[in-house]
């Protein structure tokens, strides 16, 4: 009889009646929006800070590149000493005393500049304050030598390079960032998916082999049902999980920003920048527009479909090894030794699509590496945006399928004769015996 519908359906009611579930079902994504609020908070409250900058340029060269706007105040001091100023801004609310020396050679004026604080300053102002003077003596630098700016100005030339592949379609760098983007997002929510559900499943088989529950359920079912009813009926109780966070997340950030007015896409930079950017740079028009034909031209099908295949295949994989981890150990702390071997190729997986997809995604590494089963998940995902024969999907897919059927049998193994076993740590050779009974 078969008795796996059964058996999902017990794992699936047991795990998400229980009080924990539920608890940490409510509480997550209510922590993780007040931890985003409290962010987005603190970054308005830090883009609202006015900075005054008091200035003593002693060359009078450099005061007229600094123009007050609405988050940072100049201050100018003239026919002052160096001492008398350092005292000046110490008694007021300035963030710094910027200090240009008199030399005769503009060389040695650059190697003269210093900054005053009572605190270290960020390193966004030293920055924003070392390109201002740069670009300010390099100019009275050319100008000096008797080279016209408005020449130099005028011989620049900028490159954009045209990327057309041999069929017509126009491509872009920015193309590339997109996939990339679509890439790893999906490793990293199927590297997350497979820790933390497979640990549960892990879990799952611990308790019910110290309780001895599991001895009366072995009686009447097949250890193969039973380890593919705790795989699935986990991996349903994470689908329900991660949809509850998606749309209850999703209702309280937007009741949070509509009733305490937390602005969620405030990412550092002043919205009054960005607007400046958008209606007065022909450069961020193109490249928001070159993003958006990026993602239209996404192979969006193939992903989802892709997306869902690979993923679902790459977590049953694991979770099946998990299973067996759980049932060869009697406690959770006997499982690190098994463990590392696991994660080890989903690390990999992680760092060679990051590092090596984006670069060369139809090299020998990132094809050979989407073709191993234990790294093809994630790899696989990441070229796909990229453009990847439809073949090499299928076998990809075919393999990964037919080693999810292998750990299935070789866990099974396993999982018949540990989750019987109690008082002894086993180790990788007696796990080969195991397969044997």
């Amino acid at each position: 009889m078969n008795h796996l519908p059964l058996i999902i359906k017990r794992e699936y009611l047991t795990k998400v009646r229980n009080k924990s579930f539920i608890v940490m079902t409510i509480l997550s994504p209510i922590i993780m929006i007040v931890l985003i609020s409290v962010v987005a908070y603190l970054s308005e409250l830090n883009n609202d800070k006015v900075r005054t900058i008091t200035v003593l340029d002693a060359s009078g060269l450099v005061k007229d590149v600094f123009e007050n706007t609405n988050k940072t105040k100049y201050n100018f001091l003239e026919n002052m000493s160096l001492n008398d100023a350092k005292k000046l801004v110490k008694e007021t609310n300035s963030a710094g005393l910027l200090y240009v020396d008199k030399f005769e050679t503009i060389e040695d004026i650059s190697n003269h500049i210093k900054f005053y604080s009572e605190d270290s300053p960020s390193l966004t102002l030293i920055s924003d304050l070392e390109t201002k003077l740069e670009n300010k003596l390099t100019n009275l630098k050319l100008q000096k030598e008797g080279i016209d700016l408005e020449t130099i100005r005028a011989s620049n030339v900028l490159i954009n390079i045209a990327q057309e592949s041999f069929e017509g379609e126009e491509i872009s760098k920015i193309d590339n960032f997109a996939k990339l983007g679509f890439g790893i997002a999906a490793g990293y929510l199927l590297f997350m998916f497979i820790i933390i559900y497979g640990n549960m499943i892990m879990r799952s088989v611990i308790e019910e082999k110290t309780s001895r529950i599991i001895e009366i359920i072995i009686s009447s079912v097949k250890p193969v049902q039973l380890l593919l009813g705790k795989i699935i009926g986990t991996s349903l109780v994470g689908l329900t999980q991660f949809i509850i966070w998606l749309v209850f997340g999703g209702l309280l950030m937007t009741v949070v920003s509509l009733v305490l007015g937390v602005n969620f896409s405030n990412s550092g930079i002043p919205q009054q920048e960005i607007m400046q950017m958008s209606s007065g740079g022909s450069d961020f028009n193109f490249y928001f527009e070159s993003f958006r034909l990026a993602l239209v031209s996404l192979p969006l099908m193939n992903l989802i479909v892709a997306f869902i295949l690979f993923f679902i295949c790459g977590y049953l994989l694991y979770s099946s090894l998990y299973a067996a981890i759980g049932a060869a150990v009697d406690s959770e702390t006997d499982t690190q030794q098994f463990i590392l071997p696991i994660i080890m190729p989903l690390m990999l997986a992680v760092y060679i699509g990051i590092f090596t997809v984006i670069e060369d995604p139809h090299g020998t590494i990132s094809t050979v590496f989407s073709f191993i089963p234990f790294t093809s998940p994630v790899v696989m995902l990441m070229r796909i945006p990229f453009g990847v024969p439809l073949w090499q999907q299928l076998v990809s897919l075919f393999i990964l399928i037919a080693t999810f059927m292998f750990a299935v049998w070789f866990a099974a193994k396993i999982y018949r004769v540990g989750i019987l076993m109690y008082g002894k740590k086993p180790t990788y050779k007696e796990l080969i015996k195991w397969m044997k009974y």
